[in-house]
């Protein structure tokens, strides 16, 4: 009998063991990331090669625990691993981060023999991509697919959209309904007879993510590779902990954004006539404005950093209801203000450089679509109302991927 954890083999990732290294690796690869990101958002030309350095020197596991041989560092290097490698392309920021929810969710609801093989794959340099949400259904946890016991064994049929990083995986994770109609996540090797991955991801942002299309015809499912989705009721990080890769990636496009704005103003943009200076960058109120974005950016990267640590300090085998709660409103806090200064840096952007900030060559544009597109993932206008309700009428948020 096949064993259901034997999947193919890759070469041996690195193990990043020590923060200061993994934020120094994530720092040389966003440097690399640089070059060609225009290029690579005009044409869709995916990241793979700077995708397959990410995995190969480390970073892929960082969030693995060392009882699983993984790097076990915190979550404030995560989300600065993250917001360091978007500030240079978002696209190749936001393709793993499915993979680090779906470490927390295997750590979170795994048996002891799931959480060691596929978290000991993840070390291996094997990437998990994500089968995502359905396109045609009422919302986004309403779930079609269905994970059927037949003559032959499990079988999954379905459709999912918005499945970022399933192009570039080597397991496959999607949710499905089973028999008696409760869901549960199936990790699928690929490749898998019956699963076609479409590349019809068409946003006007984020533009090389591949986030697309998975189809499931009939798709046999190892029992050994399910994990149930918990109740509603359970704690859980899964959420706090996707949500602060989200929010890590907003950060990174409004530093990307503010960093192109400050280069191009000292380079290629002209005062307005009645100024009355030499240099776009002596402008007053061009000044005035880069001073609020600049502190808006240091408040969305200080609450960054803040809700990390919550998330640092609780212990995973004290889980409650109220810490989770706790972890989770801490990133919402962080994930309004990075919402609205990726929005507000990437189209100040283009304000401060002038028309002629618009021109193809220059693809500034992409900083605006990459934000409107990303920060669309999730309704910031759910993550004040949360926060409002926690603390005026300690009502705890809902328990999902998105909060």
């Amino acid at each position: 009998m096949t064993n259901p954890f034997d999947f193919p083999e890759v070469i041996q990732a690195a193990v990043l063991t020590e923060d200061d290294k993994a934020i120094q690796a994530a720092r040389s690869l966003a440097e690399k990331a640089k070059v060609g990101a225009v290029a690579r958002d005009q044409q869709r030309i995916y990241p793979r090669e700077l995708l397959d350095q990410f995995t190969q020197i480390g970073l892929g596991s960082i969030s693995v625990p060392r009882a699983f041989g993984g790097g076990g560092l915190s979550y404030q290097t995560l989300a600065e691993v993250f917001r360091l490698i978007s500030a240079s392309d978002p696209s190749l920021g936001q393709i793993p981060q499915n993979h680090f929810g779906l470490i927390q969710f295997i750590l979170g609801e795994g048996s002891a023999a799931q959480q060691q093989k596929l978290l000991q794959a993840v070390v291996s340099g094997k990437r998990l991509g994500n089968g995502g949400p359905e396109k045609n259904t009422r919302h986004t946890r309403d779930v079609q697919a269905r994970l059927l016991s037949t003559e032959q064994g499990l079988r999954l049929t379905g459709e999912k959209f918005y499945s970022t990083g399933a192009l570039f995986a080597d397991i496959l994770v999607t949710t499905a309904l089973q028999d008696n109609g409760l869901p549960t996540m199936a990790f699928i090797p690929l490749p898998a007879e019956g699963v076609q991955i479409i590349d019809d991801w068409s946003g006007i942002g984020q533009r090389t993510t591949a986030s697309g299309t998975v189809r499931l015809e009939q798709v046999a499912v190892d029992p050994a590779l399910i994990i149930p989705l918990p109740s509603a009721e359970k704690p859980t990080l899964r959420g706090a902990v996707s949500q602060l890769i989200q929010a890590a990636i907003d950060a990174g496009i409004a530093q990307g954004a503010l960093d192109d704005a400050l280069e191009f103003v000292r380079s290629s943009s002209r005062p307005w006539v009645d100024a009355n200076v030499e240099r776009n960058a002596d402008d007053p109120y061009l000044l005035a404005d880069i001073g609020r974005i600049s502190t808006e950016l240091s408040a969305a990267n200080a609450l960054l950093k803040r809700a990390a640590k919550v998330l640092d300090n609780i212990d995973p085998l004290a889980l409650s209801v109220e810490n989770s709660a706790r972890a989770s409103i801490a990133v919402a806090e962080a994930k309004v203000l990075t919402t609205d200064v990726a929005l507000r840096a990437s189209e100040k952007l283009l304000e401060w450089g002038g028309s002629r900030a618009t021109l193809l060559r220059h693809g500034l544009d992409r900083h605006w679509r990459n934000a409107r597109t990303h920060t669309l993932h999730d309704p910031v206008r759910w993550k004040t109302h949360a926060i409002g309700h926690y603390y005026l009428n300690a009502v705890y948020p809902t328990r999902h991927a998105w909060i």
